[in-house]
Parts: C-alpha cells; structure tokens; sequence
C-alpha cells in the first residue's frame, strides 16, 4: 500500500502550495488589417494576413458590424 499522511493538512496549507498553479490568459495583439485580437507572430484567421502579406487565402472575410 502507498503511504498515507497521519494527520489531516490543513485547507489554507493545501492552497498555499498550489497558488502558482493557474491558468494564464493567452496575450492577443490587434491585427493591422482587421483589427481583430489575434495570437502575435501568427496569420490572422480572419483576413488571413502576416507582416502585411497574404498567407492565408479566406474566402470572405468574417467582420463585425461597424469595423472596417
């Protein structure tokens, strides 16, 4: 059998030693043809552009009312 704690630990000590276990939030930069969030270094999934080239071929572009 595997080893077992004999005391209970404690709620607060079990969430101090778990604090740096989070989810982080992925960091998205505006797109400068479409201006949709997008992952940095990577084409655009909407307008399928990187560094001011096509790279994607998308057939119509998926806008938003109101942007350009």
């Amino acid at each position: 059998m595997a080893p077992l704690p004999k005391k209970k630990y404690p709620k607060a000590r079990q969430r101090q030693r778990r604090s740096h276990i989070i989810l982080n939030l992925p960091h998205l930069v505006p797109c400068p043809q479409c201006r949709t969030l997008r992952l940095p270094h990577r084409a655009c999934p909407v307008c399928g552009t990187y560094r001011g080239r096509t790279v994607l071929k998308v057939e119509e572009p998926h806008r938003l009312p109101g942007q350009r």
